[in-house]
């Protein structure tokens, strides 16, 4: 986009030797920054073989230097963690199942043999303690926390672990923005993949994670109907003005079985978030349907996604298109 870091612009042009994506969009080069006409920059090359490393430096040396009024380039490789990458869910509205989404999908990547935490960055309304049954507060070191484990293999973080139960938070945007930080730059050890459930809308919070930690991706969660729809359209425009891609879109509570007599009905309308996706040019990643179970052992604790019946499917198979669009399948060599 043309409001974009032109410096981050430049780095993104230099693919990833592993995913193939630019240095930014696959979260190795995350700060840059124009001191006069130098531009200095930082680029994880943890995982990397010497000569990868050598290649890589070089060529993000040659992508500053390639900017407009850049006479100087300075690239400082660090391999200090793994290259931990970031994918937001998100919506544009409350109430649409974003947090149900957004841990189901992280337990049934977990199952996938995935090494991957959840920070629960809805501040305001944090609710992933009660999905994962997880409610201790978190350790601490130097002022640094260390995420709770679970028992489905996926740590996690929250202020709802932080503070009392049923307790508001009434902070102005800097200071929800400053948790959010703490969360995200926790101890997280050799997680590879978190997961940001973010709060509905597109204000403080989102703008912070999307300038300071700027996740790989985002995942945008609807109720098919249209007003709904039309909020996710808002949260989709915010994705595309910071140059986030979108991994596609996810139609919650999509359809209902009544479980006497077993007639499918659709209380909240069928296909809206499908037909949007395709509208947008956007993959469409799936549909969860409005089920008993998966309301009850949400509530309970136990994530459906961590059994192997019908309710745990349809978490499955969006896990699985994450997964093939983070870690993408090199293209055959003839």
């Amino acid at each position: 986009m043309s409001d974009r870091d032109p410096l981050l612009s430049a780095l993104d042009t230099v693919p990833d030797p592993v995913t193939g994506k630019g240095l930014v969009t696959s979260g190795r080069a995350s700060a840059a920054r124009l001191e006069g006409s130098r531009a200095d920059a930082i680029v994880d090359v943890a995982g990397l073989a010497a000569g990868d490393r050598a290649a890589l430096e070089s060529a993000a040396r040659a992508a500053l230097l390639a900017v407009p009024g850049v006479t100087e380039a300075r690239v400082l490789l660090t391999a200090d963690r793994p290259a931990r990458r970031i994918v937001a869910i998100a919506s544009g509205k409350g109430g649409v199942g974003k947090s149900t989404v957004a841990a189901n999908v992280a337990v049934a990547l977990a199952r996938m043999g995935r090494k991957v935490g959840l920070v629960d960055a809805d501040i305001y309304g944090p609710s992933q303690p009660r999905l994962f049954d997880a409610h201790d507060r978190p350790d601490a070191k130097d002022k640094i926390m260390f995420p709770v484990p679970t028992r489905w293999g996926v740590p996690i973080l929250s202020m709802g672990q932080l503070i009392e139960p049923g307790k508001a938070i009434a902070w102005r945007g800097p200071m929800a923005a400053g948790a959010l930080s703490q969360l995200v730059d926790a101890h997280w050890g050799d997680t590879e993949l978190l997961i940001l459930d973010l709060p509905p809308g597109t204000g403080d919070v989102q703008l912070t994670m999307i300038q300071k930690h700027r996740p790989v991706g985002a995942i945008i969660v609807s109720t098919p109907q249209d007003l709904a729809l039309i909020d996710a359209t808002r949260a989709i425009d915010l994705f595309f003005k910071a140059d986030i891609p979108v991994i596609g879109l996810v139609e919650n509570m999509a359809g209902y079985a009544c479980p006497h007599c077993g007639e499918i009905s659709d209380p909240f309308g069928q296909g809206g978030a499908e037909a949007e996706a395709q509208a947008l040019g956007l993959p469409f990643l799936g549909r969860i349907p409005l089920a008993r179970g998966i309301r009850s052992a949400s509530d309970a604790g136990t994530p459906p996604a961590a059994g192997d019946d019908a309710d745990a499917a349809p978490f499955r198979a969006i896990a699985e298109r994450l997964d093939a669009w983070l870690n993408p399948s090199p293209s055959p060599v003839f």
